[in-house]
């Protein structure tokens, strides 16, 4: 029987919110003639790392590349080989994985919670092996993960750990913000996320160390003497003579991933203004769970669990009819067809180049099979107002109606 037909609404799954502060901020930085990492980017690094628990912050071009750096930086704290063994969930954004095997590492998949869609703790062990080097547990959607185990874990079996936190940022798991627990934490500030910069992205260490190797990875593998051009300001005689002989020192393979000072400017103003975003986000969220509550039998709604925040990237949705009535594709592109924007949740193992190089992994993770198959989110951003979010919860219901 054919779907009623409802009024179309844009409602859009992320949106570029550029206030008036990010504005300023970015004129300063044209007037001030300088691109190149600044005031505005120090600022923004201080900032996200004291609101983070952690003492040092990186900012770069993009989380993937925040990712990538961490795991450089990895291999080479603690001699990581190639062919040793990274666990990841089986249901990520894809670069958590390809930046392990862009640098000949294996990832290695765990299946993840039904509920929380985050790495299950209880399926970590039995993927642990003699190669096992790292984890990287990956706060999805805006939920921080079940960390309790997975730090049990990590101490008993001596293993680094580097938490993947692009889609969440400000949460926090038993009073403990997201990205303080593991020797890494990378975020990003893409089109979308939390806090916007059109491109950009975080990466987090309180080792004084290795927050020296994430900013010379990010400069092309540059020697820590200088990576910034205020780093020779004040020198005089011999410091100075050795930081001109070292500028163009090289000490390992690096890449260029720098941001420039206007993502700087606008993460300074995006960060002033993130507890208006994080509002906005849960308001939205709690309207959608509201007026979906009624639809429960059919769709799986977000888990909160007691011990966490949640700051709601999106809003994740699965649909839980097993006997075949309804489709998760007919329902996205009802939606979509009713102006609602929708993305698959996350779907990692069934990606063709992962079928390529893994095979067929589905029947391994019954849990992550699910959710590649029945769920999807639609946005909960803080442009979207309440005529918005009453679009979708007025849209589900007309699917389900018939």
């Amino acid at each position: 029987m054919a779907k009623p037909k409802i009024p179309r609404r844009e409602v859009p799954v992320g949106f570029a919110d550029v206030g008036a502060a990010e504005r300023k901020y970015v004129m300063q930085v044209l007037d001030s003639q300088r691109l190149s990492y600044g005031p505005f980017t120090q600022r923004f690094e201080r900032e996200f790392a004291n609101a983070h628990g952690c003492k040092h912050a990186v900012m770069c071009n993009s989380g993937t590349s925040a990712l990538r750096v961490s795991v450089a930086a990895a291999r080479e704290r603690f001699g990581w080989k190639d062919g040793d063994e990274v666990l990841v969930p089986a249901v990520t954004f894809v670069a958590t994985s390809n930046v392990l095997l862009q640098q000949n590492l294996k990832p290695v998949f765990v299946d993840v919670d039904p509920l929380t869609y985050n790495i299950d703790p209880h399926e970590v062990e039995k993927h642990i092996t003699k190669r096992t080097r790292g984890i990287m547990p990956v706060h999805l959607c805006g939920l921080p993960c079940e960390m309790d185990p997975l730090m049990k874990l990590k101490e008993e079996h001596n293993l680094a750990m580097i938490e993947d936190s692009c889609e969440t940022m400000f949460a926090k798991y038993k009073g403990k913000p997201v990205g303080s627990f593991g020797e890494f934490s990378c975020f990003s500030t893409y089109v979308a996320h939390i806090l916007v910069t059109g491109v950009g992205g975080l990466a987090l260490t309180s080792d004084d160390e290795l927050a020296v190797m994430l900013r010379s990875l990010c400069n092309h593998g540059r020697d820590g003497i200088y990576l910034s051009i205020d780093d020779d300001d004040n020198a005089k005689g011999k410091k100075l003579e050795l930081i001109m002989k070292k500028r163009f020192s090289f000490i390992r393979l690096g890449y260029s991933f720098r941001a420039t000072e206007m993502e700087g400017a606008l993460a300074c103003g995006q960060f002033e203004r993130r507890n208006g975003i994080l509002a906005k986000r849960k308001e939205n969220a709690e309207m959608l769970t509201a007026g979906l509550r009624d639809l429960s039998d059919v769709l799986q709604l977000p888990t909160v669990p007691p011990d966490r925040d949640h700051v709601f990237m999106f809003y994740p949705l699965v649909l839980k009819d097993q006997n075949g009535k309804y489709k998760r594709d007919e329902l996205t592109l009802f939606l979509e067809e009713a102006g609602i924007e929708t993305r698959y949740l996350l779907p990692l193992i069934n990606q063709p180049i992962y079928k390529k190089l893994f095979g067929e992994l589905e029947k391994q993770y019954p849990v992550a099979a699910n959710l590649n198959h029945n769920a999807f989110y639609v946005g909960c951003h803080q442009h979207l107002g309440k005529a918005d979010i009453q679009h979708v919860i007025d849209a589900l219901h007309a699917f389900f109606s018939k």
